[in-house]
């Protein structure tokens, strides 16, 4: 006698009946990228149906976005000016600062992550400060608390550093609780590893860096036990929840990371991820819909409670029409 699995798959009825992994619009967080200046709706080349906007164009896109069903927001920014020390990711009236005002000014509804780093402000493109070609962890630290604090007086709902600097978390959480801010979450970015799948993100953001790479703090995706040594040091400097990027590529280590905490799990499906389902849809050898899909379940599937995706306005119009 042998086990009959298939009895359980006969009706559409029957295979929802028996689903065990959930998935919906309140899994999802989406990015946006602010540029600072006027009149700006620029498509990212590499990145199809993904914007640069300023200010006085972001209205239309956030109306769209609250009748989608979409809730949460990740919020990048691009500025005017960059610098060695990228003083303007915490100025008070830099781009991502003003965003969040506008945004909470014309729909409070939608909850505001914000990017912490300094990658997208510095004019060498690396996530801290240099001493000669080499980036300095506790000089950054400084910087990265200002940005958070920064963030944090202009509203943000939850701060979410992506530098990779030793004991950000510590020093973020300082400094929000020293400021009255014990209550704003952190979700760090625990496991960020040094990925070819963030290309096309660094043309959305300008962000690649100037010489080098960022292998001296991004994480090496040879290595299989240090990732959890990550996610230890965030969980006991007080993050509340623990990121993966990449995300397809590492849905092994989301579900080893998921398997032994208790803290909520994200998952960034970055860009590159983005960009091939996208072109390979185009060209017609896949069918984008189906792909994103099953890419979504993956990731729930491996214990992601929270997707941060490019994907989120497509998957609001195919849960609207009926998936």
């Amino acid at each position: 006698m042998f086990n009959r699995t298939r009895r359980l798959r006969n009706s559409q009825v029957l295979r929802n009946m028996v689903k065990n992994v959930d998935f919906s619009m309140d899994n999802l967080i989406y990015p946006l990228f602010i540029e600072e200046g006027t009149n700006v709706k620029v498509e990212i080349s590499s990145m199809e149906g993904q914007y640069r906007l300023s200010l006085d164009n972001l209205y239309d896109e956030l109306k769209e976005l609250k009748e989608l069903g979409v809730k949460s927001l990740l919020l990048f920014g691009i500025p005017l000016k960059k610098d060695p020390v990228g003083s303007e990711a915490y100025n008070d009236k830099g781009i991502v600062q003003e965003g969040i005002r506008f945004i909470k000014k014309h729909f409070p509804e939608f909850f505001i992550v914000t990017d912490v780093c300094l990658c997208e402000y510095t004019s060498h493109g690396h996530c801290g400060v240099l001493d000669g070609e080499r980036v300095v962890n506790d000089e950054t630290l400084k910087l990265l608390d200002k940005i958070t604090l920064s963030h944090a007086k202009a509203g943000a709902d939850m701060i979410a550093p992506s530098d990779m600097m030793d004991g950000r978390i510590q020093s973020m959480r300082r400094i929000l609780d020293e400021n009255n801010f014990e209550n704003l979450p952190i979700m760090s970015y625990s496991i960020k590893y040094a990925s070819a799948y963030y290309g096309p993100f660094r043309d959305a953001a300008d962000s690649a860096p100037s010489f080098g790479d960022r292998k001296t703090y991004q994480m090496d995706f040879r290595n299989s036990k240090d990732y959890l040594i990550e996610v230890e040091n965030d969980l006991a400097e007080g993050a509340d929840i623990i990121m993966v990027k990449p995300g397809m590529p590492y849905l092994d280590v989301v579900k080893a990371v998921s398997d032994v905490i208790s803290n909520p799990v994200a998952v960034y499906n970055v860009s590159g991820e983005y960009s091939m389902v996208k072109a390979a849809a185009k060209n017609g050898w896949i069918d984008e819909e189906r792909i994103v899909m099953e890419n979504m379940y993956a990731m729930r599937r491996a214990g992601a409670d929270i997707i941060i995706t490019y994907h989120a306005k497509d998957i609001a119009r195919w849960i609207k029409r009926g998936i």
